[in-house]
């Protein structure tokens, strides 16, 4: 199952200038090292090229780098931030959030279960479809097909979610396109 998490990058960031259009700096918060968060790092700096965003695209790979890295984004006055994607970001989101939160920066993570917990907004393939889909899978080996004449799965449902709660505390406004947009609101 593929998720395409790391090529959503330049999607996300797009709905970040959607949320804060006057936003002059967004910061990109990545763990290094992996192909998926190079090639999302790629995306997204050329997105803002093209755009003429600027960006400040900072790594960590310890809880240590994550404090480091939101103090210099608030020190170099970031406007918004862009949380990469993959397992090291979505097992820190509980600090990513209280880190967004604390130093009021609006964040958009690349999985839906970060906004449950409390994040601002995210985009990203659905987790929950790609249970399914991975469930039908297994369902038609056991039923006798062969695993290797079976296509690779790619997820197929791609979810905007929009927690309202943390909007209000952050003092945003969620324009109404985006919210029309959204195939989940936590209020």
């Amino acid at each position: 199952m593929h998720f395409f998490t790391g090529v959503l990058g330049a999607k996300r960031l797009q709905l970040l200038r959607q949320l804060k259009p006057q936003a002059r700096t967004i910061a990109m918060l990545v763990h290094p090292g992996t192909p998926n968060t190079e090639a999302e790092r790629r995306d997204v700096e050329a997105a803002a090229q093209t755009v003429g965003q600027q960006l400040l695209v900072l790594d960590a790979s310890s809880e240590r780098e994550i404090d480091a890295a939101f103090a210099a984004f608030v020190q170099r006055g970031a406007d918004a931030l862009l949380c990469g994607s993959g397992p090291f970001m979505t097992a820190q989101r509980s600090q990513l959030i209280a880190l967004a939160a604390r130093h009021r920066l609006p964040a958009c993570y690349h999985v839906r279960e970060v906004v449950a917990d409390g994040g601002l907004m995210s985009y990203g393939a659905s987790v929950a479809d790609g249970y399914r889909q991975v469930g039908i899978y297994a369902a038609r080996i056991l039923k006798g097909e062969n695993p290797g004449d079976l296509p690779v799965m790619r997820s197929t449902k791609f979810e905007l979610a929009i927690n309202l709660k943390t909007a209000s505390t952050l003092g945003l406004e969620i324009p109404p396109t985006l919210l029309a947009t959204a195939d989940e609101v936590i209020e």
